[in-house]
């Protein structure tokens, strides 16, 4: 590289701005590989659950003595549901991973193209409609991620009601009868609303 290109600052501006087009690709690039990394781990925990919950439906339907568990046929139906719930989960997250791995590429693919038109010197607009159909998938990732976060929180609710329907049923009705549908305790409402009446009054005294 000649002398006066090195004091050039046309020259430099050029560097800076090839420097600074390349940084952004990376940060794409880090930011895609986390949310590929996150999502694997959600979806090997789904198949776990989903292996759990198939052992747990075989443990039911194998059993001799059916009578003398406690709303077995309201167990099958809810471990059935949640199947239904976890296995569309693991095709969502299977979907969101595949995605974040085309946006990854495409990201990789801008740097590359960043590259080759910093030193060709020709077709410098090819970097961004890579870098827009990048970020599409990563934004359509993140639909499929929304996506499957609504859908565990409807399981874990759905498995929530069981669990309490469940301890309804089993346990004597002196404790059941202090507790409201919802899990919490009668006597512990009573209480936060006296000390929500005493509060005011004792602010007011100081």
């Amino acid at each position: 590289m000649p002398a006066n290109d090195l004091i050039n600052p046309d020259a430099l501006n050029s560097t800076i701005e090839f420097l600074t087009a390349m940084v952004t690709p990376a940060l794409l690039i880090s930011a895609t590989g986390s949310l590929v990394l996150s999502t694997s781990t959600r979806l090997g925990r789904v198949v776990d659950r989903v292996r759990q919950l198939e052992e747990r439906l075989s443990d039911l339907i194998y059993l001799e003595d059916k009578d003398d568990v406690p709303l077995y046929d309201k167990r099958v139906e809810v471990i059935v549901d949640l199947l239904d719930k976890v296995t569309s989960r693991s095709r969502i997250l299977q979907r969101a991973m595949e995605t974040f791995y085309y946006g990854l590429g495409m990201f990789v693919l801008c740097s590359v193209t960043i590259a080759v038109a910093a030193i060709f010197n020709t077709y410098r607009w090819i970097p961004i409609p890579v870098g827009i159909v990048g970020i599409m998938f990563l934004f359509i990732g993140t639909i499929f991620m929304i996506r499957e976060t609504r859908m565990a929180t409807a399981t874990v609710n759905a498995e929530m009601d069981f669990t309490w329907q469940l301890a309804r049923e089993v346990a004597p009705k002196e404790v059941a009868s202090k507790y409201s549908r919802k899990g919490k305790s009668k006597g512990m409402k009573t209480a936060k609303i006296k000390n929500a009446r005493k509060v005011p009054d004792t602010l007011g005294g100081e």
